[in-house]
């Protein structure tokens, strides 16, 4: 091949580093903008915020007492007279408030929020309070060794044992396993272990120790108060013998195998229920995290609804003063102009992110009025190419803001995508949301006869009555979205 030399012009579009911030903030959840934010902030000084978390932060005093720490104690208000030093770029001006004092000192740091000059150091009010850690089952079962059993070779199979129950209260090894790991030489027999199982399962809370479901409520329901004896010796057999039966709601093959009727079934029934298949569960140290939103939907005059962000999430930057004078009077570092720039880049993308996220919200909420003054039922069919279009943003931007990003309604918390969804055609022609079918299903099996539930079939006959075509199959998949267990287990006697 002959070599030779051309020229070209082409256009492509190139991702400067001021844009990826941009499209990077914009993906970002609630929690993950706030640590983004707090590591930008200590890479660069000339970042500062004005909303300190801790400012409206309670404590516990040593005698009981809450004390609440004043909010910006640590930055003063501007005098009327004095001005506020600004730096203007692109068009935008970012205030700059007095982070300290004329010779970079500052005041002494207070963790209470206010002087106590009468006490010393070492006072015990002084000192930060500590939450105490909660109670494991561990721990509880533990406290029962020591007021129950004297006995030091006891305790320690006890212990041995304890060690051995998961989270849900259940002895996860079989004794013969726990027995292996234990030294030869305390000569130690399996009967003696099985013993101490015995008085292990006798410890709160009941049904503790248990190796299967079924022993655990055998062993719960031999201790319930206030249980005739029939009804006991029935409930006994069904968890013992019949559990698979019970579970999956074949009450005339119960009903056959225990040669009972409804009556006695359904008071069996109801002691069974008394009881916790997971008796370790209350123990549990898991915490579900807490869904702040980034939208609120009120209603307003005439019908309408009001968009709103909230301010709570929105953090509060701006330029540090000093740095901001420092850098007008002169020409100052290379690294500071570098650092500069990237604080007017930060701050100008937090504003172009919550704008797009306002936004779309609005144009969310003119879209589906139907659902925030009639439910779930009057949700609309919605795409992401239909916001995009009237926004004049691409779909991918559309996608990045709804994802992650909640909207508080009268209705509930919901995240933004919560409002897009597929359209189901009617028999008129129209289209009904699969957000709105969903909420049918719900209604129409909440409605429904406990002992002679809906099928999928019927379901879907319903709704083609309603005017909507829709298949079994994809009402059972719209019911287990739902979290919603299938016709045979939803019936009762």
């Amino acid at each position: 091949m002959k070599q030779s030399l051309q020229l070209r012009t082409s256009q492509h579009l190139a991702l400067t580093p001021q844009l990826q911030q941009s499209i990077r903030l914009l993906q970002l959840s609630t929690l993950e903008l706030q640590q983004e934010i707090e590591q930008i902030m200590q890479n660069n000084p000339l970042l500062e915020r004005l909303d300190d978390p801790l400012d409206h932060s309670l404590r516990l005093l040593a005698d009981g007492a809450i004390n609440q720490a004043p909010a910006n104690t640590s930055t003063p208000a501007p005098a009327e007279n004095e001005s506020t030093p600004e730096v203007e770029a692109d068009g935008a001006s970012f205030e700059s408030a007095d982070s300290g004092d004329a010779d970079g000192g500052s005041a002494e740091w207070d963790f209470d929020g206010a002087a106590r000059p009468d006490k010393s150091p070492d006072d015990e009010n002084s000192r930060p309070q500590l939450e105490a850690p909660e109670l494991t089952l561990r721990d509880h079962l533990q406290e029962q060794v020591r007021l129950n059993v004297r006995g030091q070779r006891e305790q320690a199979l006890l212990t041995v044992l304890i060690d051995a129950i998961d989270d849900n209260g259940f002895l996860s090894e079989p004794l013969a396993d726990i027995l292996s790991w234990l030294p030869p030489e305390l000569d130690i027999s399996l009967e003696e272990l099985a013993v101490a199982l015995t008085t292990l399962q006798g410890f709160d809370p009941v049904g503790v120790g248990a190796r299967t479901v079924s022993e655990c409520l055998s062993l719960q329901i031999r201790q319930l108060p206030g249980i005739p004896f029939v009804t006991r010796r029935m409930a006994l057999t069904i968890v013992e013998q019949y559990l698979p039966l019970f579970a999956q709601r074949e009450f005339n093959k119960l009903k056959k195998a225990l040669d009972c009727d409804d009556e006695d079934l359904r008071e069996a029934q109801v002691v069974i229920r008394q009881c916790n298949p997971h008796p370790g569960a209350m123990f549990a140290t898991d915490v579900a995290d807490a869904v702040v939103p980034d939208v609120i939907v009120k209603r307003g005059k005439n019908n309408s609804w009001l968009v709103e962000l909230n301010q709570d999430v929105m953090p509060k930057l701006q330029l540090n003063s000093m740095y901001a004078n420092i850098l007008k009077n002169s020409r100052g570092d290379a690294t500071l102009n570098s650092q500069l720039q990237e604080a007017k880049w930060l701050i100008k993308n937090m504003r172009q992110r919550f704008d797009t996220i306002l936004r779309v919200s609005q144009a969310i909420v003119e879209r589906q009025r139907n659902f925030f003054s009639h439910g779930a039922v009057a949700m609309r069919p919605l795409v992401l190419r239909e916001i995009a279009d009237t926004l004049g943003l691409h779909e991918s931007t559309i996608s990045r803001v709804t994802t992650q990003k909640y909207m508080l309604t009268p209705h509930g918390m919901f995240e933004l995508k919560y409002f897009f969804g597929s359209h189901v055609a009617t028999e008129a022609g129209g289209e009904a949301s699969s957000t709105a079918i969903r909420e049918l299903i719900k209604q129409l099996i909440g409605a429904e006869d406990p002992k002679n539930p809906f099928s999928d079939s019927k379901i879907a006959a319903m709704l083609g009555e309603q005017g909507m075509v829709i298949a079994r199959r994809t009402v059972a998949k719209y019911r287990e979205a739902l979290k919603i267990p299938p016709v045979n287990l939803r019936k009762s006697l």
